[in-house]
Order: C-alpha cells, then structure tokens, then sequence
C-alpha cells in the first residue's frame, strides 16, 4: 500500500474484475464479495462485472453484451472492455477473469490449458488448436499468466498451483491465498430449533447438509446411495437443488428423506440446522462450504485431495474425515454413520474445525492481498 511522507497508509483505488458481483452466484463470486468487504473499509473498491448482487455499495461499472453471443466472445469482449475501464484509472486491478488487463490474477479454477493440452492426447491437443473457442481461452489465459514485473499469479489452493506449473513451467511464480471465512455470530437456540421444525426435522433426526451451485457434481449421487445404506432417522438437505438434482432425488424413490432448497444466499440458517456437513465432491479447486460449515461447528466429511482443494489442508481423522472415493455410497455411509453415532469423534472434529475457521478469517485473507498490493506498488515506483 502506499505510505504518505506522516507514514500513514493512503487509501488505495482497486478495481475488482469479476464475472458476477454477488454471493449467490457461488463460490469464486463469494471469495470476491467477501475479500472486498473487508478491503472496502480501508480502501476505495469499484466493481467491473457483468452482474452486481449484493448489499456492498460499491461504485459499479457494468459490462453489457447481447445474449446471443456465444460464450468466448462474451469472455474476449469482457476482456477488451475491462482493460478500457480501468486502464491507468487505479492503483491496483484486481482481476478474477481471464484476460490482459490486472494486476493481481486469481485462479479460481482449472486451467484450460491443463484440461485441453497439458493432460489430454496429442490428437487431441491438436484439435484444441483448430477451434476458435478454445484458441480465445487459451490465449486469454496465457496473457493473463505472462510474466510481468508488476503482476502476481495467486492460486486458491495448491491444486491450481501444481496445475498452473505442469501447464506453463515450474518457473511460473504462483502465490497461494486460499478462500477465508467470515465466523457467524452466536446463536440464539431458537433459530436452529425453528428451521429443523420448517424442515419436518425432531430431535431424533441427525441432518446431513450439501450446499452447492451443481449438487450433482458436488456429490449428491453418492449422497443418495449413502442415504438409502443408513437408518431412516438420517435426512439430508440439499441447499441449491436444480431440477436434475430434483429428478435424481425423484429417480431414487428417496424424496421423503431429501428436503430440496432453491439457491439462496441466506445458507447460515441451515448450517445451524444440520449435524453433518457432507461434501462428496468430484471436483474442487478449494471447496469453500466444507470451510463455512466447520465455521458453524459441523464436522465434516469430504473428498480427497484428488478432488477437493481444501482437503490438502485437513489430517484424515483430526480435522475431517476424508473420502479416498467420493463415488462410492458405502463409503460415504460408513462416515456419515460414524459421525452419528460416536459423539466423541464428532466433538473432537467440531473443535478443531472452529479453530481452522478462526485461522483462515477474512481479515487475514485480506492482509495477504494488501501485502502483494504493496509488493506491486513498490515495484512500479
């Protein structure tokens, strides 16, 4: 950050690049609300996005474009238009989506070139090649990697970061800054009480809780043939259920122990509800629910490695338990009973997600990314 000659921090004007503004439209969306929450209070925060949701009265530049384009050349013109908005107009562009223009480059998820070249056949590496829409991805990509004194690559865990090296070389620097979490207030005892008696829920049922965008890719096959393994008295709730998700739930003949819920960023009232925070994931590159739901004194059972970013950062039995094969119901079942059953493992995991919660605050994600704002700074003179 800048230091005026009395040694105080100036206030800094920081333009966030992101697709859309807004916590109900997901995890990578989320990471940007809640990062500019907390640096609004010390700096002056513009949104470039396509779409603005939220209660944060930032000042906001629109991107438009007609629906009919197909999808790169939405990206290639956000691309265009975010570099002329914010070109020499703030001290740092902070950017989420693919594209030249930022500073500070965060990669939320997969590279294209690692899903489209790095790891498939030659065959159809060259195929890539051939087709418009991936030679636009790619080359908004690399633009947004290239190495430039004033710019910083951060990952959100170290999947994205081993995926970055193996597709543009180990010497590509990459900082890791992983999604934080904002600690709920304390209860009341009546909220919890009150949503599991909307949820036709008693003091028997033990609720396990999936909160996601795509239920079906986040795990909720497994979490059906997990459900049909156990008692009766465990339920499950599916916060962000889409209308496959409601057909899968339908096929299993399972739709009197499944409660479905539309997407809503109001999600802390079922995290209150729920005893067990499952996240079965075929596919994250951080994975911030299982983080919110320790947050809220859920144990949680998810993914490996493999799958799942966050579980890079979790012992197997201390902070979580972890599944080696997110597909397999049984599996998932034999996790989900244990958590029911044995209280003392249920608390041990409780505790010690809150304190991996307490460590991975909002402030202190926040302090990260002023200390490259400042890095950046510096060496732009």
């Amino acid at each position: 950050m800048k230091t005026t000659a009395g040694g105080r921090e100036q206030r800094l004007r920081i333009a966030l690049l992101v697709d859309r503004f807004g916590n109900r439209f997901g995890g990578a969306e989320a990471y940007g609300v809640e990062l500019m929450r907390v640096l609004g209070q010390r700096h002056k925060v513009v949104v470039v996005a396509r779409d603005y949701d939220s209660d944060l009265q930032f000042d906001f530049l629109p991107v438009r474009f007609p629906g009919w384009l197909p999808s790169w050349m939405r990206v290639l013109y956000f691309a265009w238009r975010a570099d002329r908005l914010t070109r020499g107009r703030y001290d740092i562009v902070h950017s989420h989506m693919n594209g030249w223009a930022g500073e500070i480059q965060v990669m939320h998820v997969t590279p294209v070139r690692y899903n489209r070249v790095t790891r498939v056949k030659p065959l159809q590496r060259v195929t890539a090649w051939l087709s418009p829409r991936l030679i636009t991805y790619l080359m908004l990509e690399k633009l947004r990697v290239r190495k430039t004194p004033r710019r910083r690559v951060v990952a959100v865990s170290g999947l994205i970061m081993d995926q970055l090296h193996r597709s543009y070389g180990e010497h590509l620097p990459v900082d890791i800054i992983a999604p934080g979490v904002k600690l709920p207030a304390t209860g009341q005892g009546g909220g919890r009480d009150a949503t599991r008696a909307r949820l036709g829920w008693d003091a028997d049922t033990i609720g396990c809780l999936l909160v996601a965008r795509n239920p079906l890719r986040k795990g909720l096959p497994a979490l059906l043939d997990a459900l049909a393994l156990l008692p009766p008295r465990y339920r499950l709730l599916v916060v962000g259920a889409d209308e496959r998700s409601r057909d899968r739930v339908l096929a299993a003949g399972l739709i009197g122990r499944v409660t479905l819920v539309d997407p809503t960023p109001e999600v802390g009232q079922y995290f209150e509800a729920a005893d067990i925070y499952a996240h079965p994931t075929l596919n994250d590159s951080y994975g911030m629910a299982p983080l919110e739901a320790m947050s809220y004194g859920l144990p949680v059972v998810v993914s490996s490695p493999v799958y799942c970013g966050f579980a890079q950062y979790l012992e197997a039995g201390k902070d979580a338990l972890i599944l080696q094969d997110p597909r397999d119901g049984a599996q998932l079942a034999q996790a989900l009973e244990r958590l029911g059953s044995e209280p003392e493992l249920r608390a041990a995991l409780t505790e010690r997600g809150l304190q991996i919660a307490r460590d991975q605050s909002w402030e202190m994600v926040a302090s990260r990314y002023e200390a490259l704002y400042k890095s950046v700074l510096r060496e732009r003179g």
